[in-house]
């Protein structure tokens, strides 16, 4: 978390100890930092606030990717150098390819700093910051080639707190030094040719159009999606879940609210996405799968586990998880992810074309939600029919598809409906996730009779287990079944008026 100031060249140093918190300053360093930055020739990473450089000279010489996470901080990933000055490393190039795709990355600045780095100390010792006094000069690499030169405070935390740079904007906006109204050093150095930045896309009024619904949500959804790619790439905790929840909520409002649009740019988009989900998402539904049986049977009785049950589980399904994982990674580095994104870009561009979408949103909003809504009910009238188990599973499934159809339809409506949105929103997803207890449960059992006939086939002697791990689940199944038709006669959805 960093602050800059734009400064004049002959204005003396602020006095640094009447920040609130420092007590004072230490020892002075000069440094000369060479940095070149990186980007595509359309600059595709500064449109998003993206910072990509090698550096010399300094404490931390290296490779540096910023990804911005908010107003003023941003997440720094470091690599070393390496022998090819213009060769960025691999694993940087992979974590901005949501952005970069096909483009190549090319040295578009070089900037010089002169820098005198200052400590700022805590009373106990405490390095709470570093403020530095930089003096840049820059070159740009791009056609036409441009050179700038300017005078910047910096002032980074390092164990202080925000408070510290609130402080310090304080005292040096009493002596007229006010905050720099570009990011960066890369952005003072493009100058005019800095692009704009990505701005959300505007919350939708309640007499709007309702295509502004439509675009807000899958704007929202859009920017999910880009966020979490770098974390797939570096096997973040939950990241491969949100990417793929992302694509789902986009797959899902496009179908619930495809008459705002055309036909064609919907089926396209939906088959995509779907294709997305189900690349990516097989590696976390095996990791589910192995969790929640390693689960299972350490909660049984020791002598209850005959044979090398967990072994053999966490060969097979640690195996097919990398496979999985293997494969979803691939698919996020072809052509076909990458087209998917222009796609998406192009679609929030693009004004869309379907015959309501210039109505105002309440109706026409309201109307596309509730046939939803109508959707399930017929869904779960439907369970009635059904002549066995077996098909009740699967038409429980389906409900579970349409609670979550309208869930994330009634959450793209709550700019217009406000806590009636919120509250149908609640109600389908409390469906979802009971169904959604019970589906895993299916899915389970089925694994469980596949591992108990291989391990009969192989004379391994674990059917006992495989078998009470079986029943188990069919409780379960059992349990979520009672636990939805409680749920539907108690607080089944209501419509939106």
């Amino acid at each position: 978390m960093e602050r800059k100031f734009d400064v004049g060249w002959s204005v003396a140093l602020p006095a640094l100890t009447t920040i609130a918190g420092v007590d004072h300053a230490g020892t002075p360093s000069d440094q000369t930092l060479d940095a070149v930055y990186f980007d595509t020739a359309t600059l595709a990473l500064a449109a998003r606030r993206i910072t990509l450089r090698r550096r010399t000279g300094g404490k931390d010489a290296g490779w540096h990717l910023k990804l911005p996470v908010a107003a003023g901080e941003r997440r720094e990933i470091k690599e070393p150098l390496n022998r090819e000055l213009d060769s960025v490393p691999l694993r940087l190039k992979q974590l901005v390819l949501a952005h970069t795709r096909n483009q190549e990355l090319v040295a578009v600045a070089h900037l010089t700093t002169r820098r005198t780095a200052i400590p700022l100390v805590a009373a106990d010792g405490t390095v709470l910051a570093e403020f530095s006094d930089d003096r840049v000069e820059s070159r740009i690499l791009l056609e036409p080639v441009d050179n700038a030169s300017w005078r910047e405070w910096e002032i980074e935390l390092i164990d202080g707190r925000r408070k510290l740079l609130d402080a310090a904007g304080m005292v040096f906006a009493q002596a007229g030094h006010l905050p720099a109204e570009l990011p960066s050093k890369l952005a003072r150095a493009l100058g005019a040719r800095y692009p704009a930045g990505t701005n959300p896309a505007p919350e939708p009024r309640r007499k709007g159009d309702a295509s502004a619904v439509l675009l807000w949500y899958m704007h929202a959804q859009v920017e999910a999606l880009k966020a979490h790619d770098p974390g797939v790439r570096e096997g973040a905790r939950d990241a491969i879940h949100q990417l793929r929840v992302a694509a789902r909520r986009m797959r899902s409002v496009l179908a619930s609210f495809r008459k705002l649009t055309d036909k064609g740019t919907t089926q396209f988009l939906r088959g995509e996405l779907k294709w997305l989900a189900g690349a990516v998402g097989a590696a976390r539904d095996l990791e589910v799968m192995r969790t929640h049986l390693n689960d299972l049977i350490s909660a049984e009785p020791p002598d209850l586990i005959i044979g090398p049950v967990k072994q053999n589980i966490e060969a097979q399904l640690g195996a097919a998880y990398e496979a999985a994982l293997t494969e979803g990674l691939a698919a996020m580095t072809g052509d076909r992810y990458f087209r998917l994104l222009d796609a998406l870009d192009d679609f929030l561009a693009s004004p869309l074309q379907g015959e309501p979408a210039d109505k105002e949103a309440p109706g026409t909003i309201a109307r596309l939600v509730n046939a939803e809504r109508k959707r399930l009910r017929r869904a779960v009238k439907g369970l009635d029919e059904m002549p066995d188990e077996a098909s009740l599973d699967a038409a429980l499934h389906e409900v579970r598809k349409s609670a979550k159809r309208l869930r994330y339809a009634a959450e793209a409506a709550l700019p217009i409906f406000g806590k009636r949105g919120a509250k149908l929103a609640r109600t389908a997803e409390e469906i979802q996730t009971i169904l959604g207890d019970h589906q895993d449960s299916v899915v389970l059992r089925e694994k469980l009779r596949s591992l108990a006939t291989e391990s009969r086939e192989g004379g391994e002697g674990n059917e006992f287990t495989y078998g009470r791990l079986h029943a188990l689940e069919q409780e379960r199944g059992a349990d979520a079944r009672t636990r939805f038709f409680r749920a539907w006669r108690q607080s089944p959805p209501r419509s939106l008026h």
